[in-house]
């Protein structure tokens, strides 16, 4: 497996993922993005921001970058870097299907992204992906699966996905909602000829957010890599938004409330990557101290009263607007 790279890397830092969607597009619903982007949404203004991101995380050991077809331009502006770079051969590129960038680069659209799971959108978009980031895709997700998902059922999907399998691309999925831990474990039920389709699973999990825990631990246990995605719960975890637990601990630690609720995910055992989101080079800094921050018994006990009811939190979360 791809990932399989990961685990020669030494720096403290190789568990934490770049995740472009806050970058790839002038739109997206984290906290704070007026003061990260400005007010220069243009597409070169973003790629030349994507691509100091992209050559301050590989400094600073970063190894995993994770984009979509629906993240605007996500995959072209990876794919320039890495055209730019062509001595780098030791990432892991992921990618994701199943949802359509609807925008038209704009932070206003009334429709940012459309989802299908069906066998159409994965052809069309495998396509696009493989257009844009060739031989460098090393794995290949569907986007947002939900317990009610086409995807889980569609035996032909399932056909396509084991041939993309069997040339080498690493086949999972992601989920989202407040039923992740129900959509984990019917994805882990999949089989095609017999055999595991997926072999990755990315999901939302946080200080605010814990329900998908025991799946996803299970998803270990079954030989899995996890991937978690939305650490920082769209910003609500990072300073100024941060709860007042969060902002005593990081006080205590000497590092930021954003490093302090990314160290919650990476101590979880089951966690093989966990996702910065950051905007600008500064807050992908940050976040990289999470691999540093010793968290004790006690701190972590406080910050584990932060945990919300899944419909509230996802309600929650529905709600925030795209900036």
């Amino acid at each position: 497996m791809p990932f399989a790279r990961l685990a020669t890397a030494t720096t403290p830092t190789c568990h934490i993922g770049l995740g472009l969607a806050a970058v790839g597009r002038p739109g997206y619903i984290n906290l704070g993005r007026e003061e990260d982007l400005g007010t220069d949404r243009s597409v070169a203004a973003l790629r030349t921001r994507t691509h100091e991101l992209l050559d301050a995380a590989y400094a600073q050991g970063v190894r995993y970058f994770d984009v979509a077809r629906s993240y605007g331009r996500s995959e072209e502006f990876l794919a320039d870097w890495l055209t730019a770079h062509p001595g780098i051969d030791d990432v892991v590129i992921g990618s994701k299907w199943g949802y359509t960038y609807t925008a038209g680069w704009s932070a206003d659209a009334k429709t940012h992204e459309v989802k299908d799971h069906s066998v159409q959108t994965y052809d069309r978009q495998r396509a696009e992906t493989a257009g844009l980031l060739g031989d460098r895709l090393d794995l290949y997700q569907i986007h947002s699966v939900t317990p009610d998902s086409p995807a889980l059922t569609d035996k032909e999907l399932h056909a396509r996905l084991a041939e993309a399998a069997a040339t080498g691309i690493t086949v999972g999925f992601s989920t989202s909602g407040p039923a992740q831990a129900d959509a984990i474990r019917a994805a882990l039920a999949v089989t095609v000829d017999g055999e595991p389709l997926f072999r990755t699973v990315q999901s939302t999990y946080n200080a605010l957010e814990t329900s998908a825990g025991p799946a996803l631990a299970e998803a270990h246990d079954a030989g899995l890599t996890v991937i978690v995605k939305e650490g920082m719960a769209n910003g609500r975890l990072a300073a100024p938004h941060a709860p007042d637990v969060v902002r005593a601990v990081a006080e205590e630690t000497g590092l930021g409330c954003d490093a302090v609720a990314l160290a919650v995910v990476l101590r979880q055992p089951w966690a093989g990557v966990v996702l910065s989101g950051a905007a600008t080079v500064a807050q992908l800094a940050s976040n990289l101290h999470a691999a540093v921050v010793d968290l004790d018994a006690d701190q972590l006990t406080r910050l584990a009263t932060l945990a919300e009811e899944p419909r509230v939190y996802w309600e929650r979360r529905g709600s925030l607007p795209w900036h």
